[in-house]
C-alpha cells in the first residue's frame, strides 16, 4: 500500500530560504502551465466565435474547432527552449537581453516544476470531468492562478533512484535535494527500519507551510500485512455504535474502556471556542494594519499560527479517538451524515431573509469545529489496517426517536430534548447514549460503501437535494429530520446538461451577495 510519514521539519534560516523558494517555483510553474492551457481555451473560444458568426449552428462549431491543450511534455519542452539560465547569460552591465522567463531554473530541484505540471493537468482535467458530469462530487470550478501570499506555500519532489535522492539520513535528520539535511521535530524511526528491512521504498515528498511550521509528507510504498480479522481482543469487544454531536464529541454505545461507564462520553474539547479570544484579537490587530506594511505580515502571521495550533489539537484528537476505536472493537458503526447540509447558511435572501441567523451560524461553527466528516475518513481507512469493520446506518433512520429496548418511536421529541423516554417499555435514557445503541443494532447487515453511490448530489434526510433551491423558501428548510416513516422512493435526480466541449470562460465578476 501507499503510505504516507508526516514529519515536522526545523529548518534553519538558510534552508528556511531554500523551501520557500522550491515553494515559490513550484507556484511560479503551475502558473505557467496553467497560462499556456486558457490561452489555447481561449483561441478555441475566439475560432469557435468566428464560425458562429459566419452562420454556423453553434454545436457544429465547437465540434470543428480543434485546440490541443498543452500538457505537461509540451509545456516542459516549450519551458526549456526559452528559460534562459543566470549562470551563461553574461550581458554587459545596461544591457538588455532577450526575455528569460526563469533563468534561475537552476537554484531549485527539477521536479519542482514537473511535478507542478502535473498538477495543472490534473486541475484541468476535473474541471473538465466535472463540467461533463463524469466526476463525483462537488462541483470543481475553472482553475485558478495561485497568488503569492493566499495559495499554500508547498511543492512535491519525486525519488531519483539513479542520484542521492530522499532519504532519512538520520532518525531525526531528512535528506531533500537541492536543500540538504533538515532536522526533523519528531523521530523518523519508523520509516528508517522499513526502509532497512526493505519493505518500504519512498516515492515522493510534498513539502508544505502550515502557520508558522514546515512540514515534510513522506509517500512510500509499504509492504506489510494487513490484519485479516480482528484480533482476539477487538472480538471480545464486539461491535460499538458511534453517536456523533456537538454536547459530546462522541457517544459510545458501552464503554470505551471495560467496566468505566465514564468513558461511554467523549467530551467535546471544543478548540474553537476557547481560542476564540485570542483569534479576535489577533484578528482586530490585523485589520488595523496597512495593506503591504510589515506589521501587517506580522500580524498576519499571528493569526494564520492560532489557526494553525488549533487544527493541530482538533486533528489530535480525532486521530487519537479513532485509532481507539479501530483497535479496541472489532466493528465500528456510525451514522451517515449530511454535513453539508447540516451546517448550511440560514440567511436566505434579501426578499425572504432567514430566521435566527445568528445562532444557526454558532451551530455550524460548532459541528465544524467537531469535524464529523473528517472522524468518518478516519476510521474508514484506519479499519482496514488494525483488522476491525467499519458499518454505516442509513441516514433517514430515525436513531434518537426509537427506543432502544423495544423499539418504539417518539415522532415529537424535539433537539431540545436531552432525555429520551419511551412510551410503551418505560425507558429513560440520555438522547444520545440511546441513539448510539441504535446505531449499533441497526447496522448489522450494512457495510461500509460510498455516500449515495451512482448519484449527482447526495439527499438529506427529507430526500431532499444537498444544495438548497434559489432563491430559498420563506423559511429554512430541515437539514437533518429523522422521519418516522419508512422512506419514499428517491425522486429522479437532474440529469447534467453540460455534456458539451468546454464552454465559454465564466466570468470574472464576484458573486453578489445580500
Amino acid at each position: 500500500m501507499l503510505k504516507a510519514f508526516r514529519f515536522t521539519l526545523d529548518p534553519t534560516p538558510g534552508q528556511a530560504e531554500d523551501l520557500g523558494r522550491h515553494a515559490g517555483a513550484s507556484r511560479w510553474a503551475f502558473n505557467h502551465a496553467l497560462g499556456m492551457k486558457i490561452a489555447a481555451h481561449r483561441q478555441w473560444r475566439a475560432q469557435t466565435q468566428a464560425l458562429v458568426d459566419a452562420g454556423v449552428p453553434k454545436q457544429e462549431a465547437r465540434q470543428q474547432v480543434r485546440v490541443p491543450v498543452p500538457t505537461k511534455p509540451t509545456i516542459q519542452k516549450h519551458l526549456n527552449s526559452i528559460k534562459g539560465d543566470s549562470r551563461s547569460d553574461n550581458l554587459p552591465p545596461g544591457t538588455l537581453g532577450p526575455h528569460r522567463p526563469c533563468p534561475w531554473w537552476h537554484e531549485v530541484n527539477t521536479y519542482a516544476f514537473q511535478s507542478a505540471f502535473i498538477d495543472a493537468d490534473s486541475a484541468w482535467k476535473n474541471w473538465l470531468d466535472s463540467l461533463r458530469g463524469t466526476r463525483a462530487g462537488k462541483k470543481v470550478g475553472y482553475p485558478r492562478f495561485k497568488k503569492k501570499g493566499r495559495s499554500r506555500d508547498s511543492f512535491r519532489l519525486h525519488h531519483d533512484v539513479s542520484k542521492p535522492g530522499i532519504r532519512l539520513a538520520t532518525y531525526r535528520r531528512l535528506r531533500l535535494p537541492k536543500i540538504g539535511e533538515v532536522r526533523l521535530h519528531d523521530s523518523g524511526k519508523r520509516l528508517a527500519r522499513l526502509v532497512d528491512r526493505r519493505e518500504a521504498v519512498i516515492q515522493s515528498v510534498t513539502v508544505s507551510r502550515a502557520g508558522h511550521r514546515w512540514y515534510a509528507s513522506v509517500l512510500a510504498k509499504v509492504t506489510v500485512p494487513l490484519p485479516g480479522r480482528p484480533t482476539a481482543r477487538q472480538a471480545l469487544a464486539g461491535k460499538v455504535g458511534v453517536d456523533l454531536g456537538v454536547k459530546h464529541l462522541a457517544v459510545l454505545s458501552r464503554p470505551l474502556v471495560p467496566g468505566d461507564e465514564a468513558t461511554t462520553f467523549v467530551p467535546n474539547p471544543r478548540h474553537l471556542r476557547f481560542a476564540e479570544a485570542r483569534l479576535a484579537r489577533a484578528q482586530r490587530a490585523l485589520s488595523r494594519t496597512t495593506k503591504g506594511s510589515g506589521r501587517r505580515e506580522k500580524a498576519r502571521r499571528r493569526v494564520a499560527r492560532l489557526h494553525h495550533e488549533v487544527s493541530v489539537r482538533r486533528a489530535g484528537q480525532l486521530h487519537g479517538l479513532t485509532k481507539r476505536l479501530t483497535t479496541s472493537f472489532s466493528e465500528v458503526a456510525v451514522e451517515d451524515l449530511n454535513v453539508a447540509g447540516m451546517t448550511r447558511s440560514a440567511r436566505g435572501t434579501v426578499d425572504r431573509p432567514g430566521r435566527r441567523v445568528r445562532q444557526k451560524a454558532g451551530l455550524n461553527r460548532s459541528i465544524l469545529d467537531t469535524s464529523p466528516g473528517e472522524l468518518r475518513r478516519q476510521l474508514a481507512y484506519k479499519a482496514s489496517w488494525y483488522g476491525s469493520t467499519l458499518l454505516v446506518l442509513d441516514r433517514w433512520y430515525p436513531s434518537s426517536k426509537t427506543c432502544s429496548d423495544c423499539g418504539w418511536q417518539n415522532p415529537r421529541l424535539t433537539l431540545a430534548d436531552r432525555t429520551f423516554h419511551c412510551g410503551n417499555c418505560h425507558l429513560t435514557i440520555d438522547r444520545d447514549l440511546n441513539a448510539a445503541r441504535n446505531i449499533a443494532q441497526q447496522t448489522h447487515a450494512v457495510q461500509h460503501h460510498p455516500v449515495a453511490p451512482g448519484r449527482g448530489e447526495t439527499l438529506n434526510a427529507r430526500r431532499a437535494t444537498g444544495r438548497p433551491p434559489s432563491p430559498r423558501a420563506g423559511r429554512q428548510e430541515a437539514l437533518k429530520r429523522e422521519d418516522t416513516s419508512p422512506p419514499g422512493p428517491v425522486p429522479p435526480q437532474r440529469s447534467n446538461p453540460l455534456t458539451s466541449p468546454p464552454p465559454d470562460l465564466p466570468s470574472r465578476e464576484p458573486a453578489k451577495r445580500p
